[in-house]
C-alpha cells in the first residue's frame, strides 16, 4: 500500500493512503471488476478534490467555520421566518437575481451564523463570495493611499457574486465611510447580492452614519430588492451565561 500510495501521489491523485486502502478493501470484499475499481477510485478522487477546493475557497472568502445549520434552534426565537430563510438558502435565487438580504436582531441571536451558511451554500454552488465585518471592509478601503488604489481594492467588494457585510451598527462610521459603502451598494445594485447583518432598523442607520448625505440613497438602493429576516429572540450568549450562573442542586443523599 505504501508503494501504491506513493505512485498515485506522483501521478497527481490526492487520495490519502488510508482512503485508498479502505477503497481497495471494499472493492475486494465486494468483488468489483477492474473497471468498477477504476471508476470507484476516480469518483473518490473527484470528491476529494472538490472538498479541498471548497475548503480553499472558504478560506479565501473568510467565511469561517460555523456550527452545522441543523443545530440551529429555530424554536429559541419568539419570531423568525424560517420558511423564508430555508427558501433563500435552498435555492439561492436571490443571488442569481442580484437581490439583497437583511438579517436583523439584537446581538447573540444567530444572525452571523445564518449569514455564514448562506455564504457557504453559495460557495458550494461555485459562486464567488466575500465575507467580512462592515468595519473591516471600510477600514480596508480607508487605508488605501490614493484614489486608484481605492478603486482597485473596491473591486474586491464589488465584483464578487455574494458579499456579506457583518455587524452593521456596532461601530460608528464617518461621512467618508458612508460614501465608500454607498459606492459598493450602488455598483452592486440589481446586479450582485449583498447580505447585511445588523441590530438596527433602517431608520436607525443614522446613528451609525452621522452627517452622511448619501445615507438616504444608500438605504433606498439596498432596500429596493431586499428580503428582510427579523429575529426576535434573547441572546444565546446571555442564555448560556445564565445557565452557568445557576447554582447546581446538591445531589440527593443515599438512604441508609
Amino acid at each position: 500500500m505504501t508503494d501504491l500510495a506513493s505512485l498515485t501521489t506522483r501521478l497527481g491523485l490526492r487520495l490519502t493512503a488510508d482512503a485508498l486502502s479502505a477503497l481497495l478493501t471494499h472493492a475486494t470484499k465486494s468483488k468489483l471488476s477492474p473497471l468498477q475499481i477504476v471508476e470507484a477510485i476516480a469518483d473518490a478522487e473527484r470528491r476529494e478534490r472538490e472538498a479541498r477546493n471548497l475548503a480553499q475557497r472558504q478560506k479565501i472568502a473568510a467565511v469561517g467555520s460555523p456550527k452545522a445549520l441543523d443545530r440551529f434552534d429555530w424554536n429559541h426565537a419568539r419570531t423568525i421566518d424560517r420558511d423564508l430563510y430555508e427558501q433563500l438558502h435552498g435555492s439561492l435565487d436571490f443571488v442569481r437575481r442580484g437581490e439583497n438580504v437583511l438579517l436583523r436582531g439584537q446581538a447573540g441571536v444567530g444572525k452571523t451564523m445564518l449569514a455564514q451558511h448562506l455564504a457557504l451554500r453559495a460557495l458550494e454552488q461555485g459562486m464567488t463570495v466575500r465575507f467580512a465585518t462592515l468595519s473591516l471592509v471600510l477600514a480596508d478601503l480607508m487605508r488605501q493611499e490614493s484614489i486608484p488604489a481605492t478603486e482597485r481594492r473596491m473591486r474586491r467588494y464589488v465584483n464578487t457574486d455574494l458579499l456579506v457585510l457583518d455587524e452593521l451598527g456596532y461601530v460608528p462610521c464617518d461621512a467618508r465611510s458612508a460614501d465608500l459603502l454607498f459606492h459598493i451598494v450602488s455598483r452592486r445594485h440589481e446586479k450582485r447580492s449583498i447580505v447585511v447583518t445588523t441590530n438596527l432598523a433602517y431608520k436607525q442607520w443614522t446613528t451609525v452614519f452621522r452627517d452622511a448625505t448619501c445615507l438616504g440613497a444608500l438605504v433606498d438602493r439596498f432596500a429596493q430588492h431586499c428580503h428582510r429576516l427579523d429575529i426576535d429572540a434573547d441572546s444565546w450568549r446571555n442564555t448560556d451565561a445564565e445557565k452557568l450562573a445557576r447554582p447546581k442542586k446538591p445531589a440527593p443523599r443515599a438512604s441508609r
